[in-house]
């Protein structure tokens, strides 16, 4: 997956090993993959897949923290952030009702996570 101007590494993954010569079996490729908590199970295609991204809670270094948020995706044309729509009511104390309201926000996405327009 070096397709980009600098060179695409895992921090956490040392490439320079040394290799026994006597064991010549195909080892698999060494990945760098945490555990986030949260009751979030770690996807298959972090796992397995050869990408590499430092904001990717799976397997870069950034950590979950705040808030989790729920919305709709709108856009996915930018590279590994995507548009996502979030419809919240806002109540108004003088009519004593409530008004619907949206915002946007631009969010990082993992290449783990199979995105479209609509989810």
């Amino acid at each position: 997956d070096q397709n980009e101007k600098a060179y695409q590494k895992q921090d956490a993954i040392f490439i320079a090993r040394k290799r026994a010569m006597g064991n010549q079996q195909r080892q698999k490729p060494m990945r760098f993959v945490k555990s986030v908590g949260l009751g979030i199970k770690t996807p298959a295609a972090a796992i397995e897949a050869s990408f590499v991204d430092k904001k990717c809670p799976f397997t870069g270094n950034v950590s979950i923290r705040g808030r989790i948020l729920k919305g709709l995706v709108i856009s996915t044309k930018m590279k590994r952030t995507i548009i996502v729509r979030r419809d919240y009511l806002h109540y108004i104390t003088k009519y004593r009702r409530f008004e619907k309201r949206h915002t946007n926000i631009a969010v990082h996405c993992s290449p783990a996570f199979p995105v479209k327009d609509g989810d």
